[in-house]
């Protein structure tokens, strides 16, 4: 059998052609046994690119790049894979997650499917490229937090795609603080004086009074506001002074409520409560309005507050509460408040107890932390005047 030569009288390998109109073609078949095609205007990386052609990697470049993958038993190319079409793959593995969780899966696919790097080929993006992406999402106007959502799905899915010999490199494994600014809003704790300020301001407005003694509990309790939302009458134990947290309440988009587990297996936990804390809960359940049907969510029934619907109340209600009685505040004083949530109420919780002195592990275990080092993180929030204090009482000055 005679030696096929191209135009320029070359001897051309196995698998090697070249098309009437002087372009190249390599033909093989990758490791799963299917038929693949590379094209290139050069042969060797010496030849010169015809005029009015894209300038590529030569067509024997391109053949040593594949017989190094199939060797090291990498799939050529990608499989041709998208990136959108491999956040599906690994988002279409996943089973039995919460429904926020899936809520960001499904924001995360939306997110990239908008986006051109959604169509590049997995085998392409460069880890320059996975950071220039963050980069304009974060200039289009995209959040910090919004990012590290984005990266947090993605560096698992390219990580799926390196265990199954698509990729050589996972392209978004760094820091991410290192590429984008986080323009995040800490909410930090309030001092002493805000929450009084607050509080005192609750309870004496003729229509935010009503939530006086559920906000007076979220202060000096540290609860998570989706473990308070889901307490029922049973839930609080006035004879042993305790309320028993096993369960949050949520509701999805879709409007439907949901029990589910505690946010880690230590937010199961029993918290004391003080003589005030007691008082609230008393005042809470006494005041309580009878609905028409006690609504029962996984055979939960009772809870503290209902909303208009006579539905159990929902973070979301507590949080637009917070908002509209700091503005109603702000309004009427010339001294502003600073933005004040529920989540704010649980980290000044923490904050005043870590101040008093409290054990860390104790505070860890009222908090519901399953970490230690998410507890001492609250030990960070301190003024000179805490240090000062804290200096004369262990010093004894």
């Amino acid at each position: 059998m005679p030696d096929r030569r191209d135009h320029k009288n070359r001897r051309l390998w196995t698998g090697e052609s070249q098309d009437k109109n002087g372009r190249y073609v390599y033909k093989y078949t990758n490791i799963f046994g299917k038929r693949k095609t590379l094209y290139s205007w050069r042969l060797t990386e010496a030849d010169t690119t015809p005029q009015g052609k894209k300038k590529d990697l030569s067509l024997r470049g391109k053949e040593k790049r594949i017989q190094r993958d199939l060797l090291n038993g990498i799939v050529p190319d990608g499989d041709n894979m998208t990136v959108l079409e491999l956040v599906k793959r690994y988002v279409s593995q996943k089973r039995g997650v919460k429904h926020n969780t899936e809520a960001n899966y499904k924001f995360v696919i939306n997110i990239i499917a908008q986006e051109d790097f959604g169509q590049k080929r997995i085998d392409k993006v460069r880890l320059s490229d996975a950071k220039i992406w963050l980069i304009k999402l974060q200039d289009d106007g995209r959040g910090y937090s919004t990012i590290h959502t984005v990266r947090g799905v993605l560096r698992p899915a390219f990580q799926m795609a390196m265990d199954d010999d698509l990729i050589r490199r996972n392209p978004f494994e760094f820091k991410l603080g290192t590429v984008v600014v986080n323009d995040s809003v800490t909410r930090e704790a309030i001092t002493r004086k805000q929450e009084q300020q607050f509080l005192e301001f609750v309870k004496e407005d003729r229509h935010f009074c009503r939530y006086y003694d559920g906000i007076y509990i979220l202060f000096h309790t540290g609860l998570r506001i989706s473990e308070f939302a889901g307490l029922t009458i049973s839930d609080i134990d006035f004879v042993n002074r305790r309320i028993n947290i096993d369960y949050q309440l949520q509701r999805k988009r879709n409007m439907e409520y949901i029990i589910m587990d505690t946010k880690t297996e230590s937010g199961t936990r029993q918290v004391p409560m003080t003589d005030e804390v007691y008082d609230c809960f008393k005042r809470i359940i006494a005041n309580r309005r009878k609905p028409k049907v006690e609504p029962m969510i996984d055979g939960k029934i009772g809870f503290l507050y209902l909303d208009k619907n006579e539905m159990p109340m929902v973070a979301l209600h507590w949080e637009k509460y917070f908002q509209h009685i700091r503005e109603k505040y702000n309004r009427i004083y010339n001294v502003k408040l600073p933005t004040i949530t529920p989540h704010v109420c649980r980290h000044t919780f923490c904050s005043n107890m870590a101040r008093n002195g409290m054990n860390p592990k104790t505070l860890q275990y009222l908090m519901g932390h399953s970490e230690i080092g998410v507890t001492l993180n609250t030990y960070t929030h301190v003024r000179f005047e805490d240090a000062e204090e804290e200096m004369k009482r262990v010093a004894g000055w």
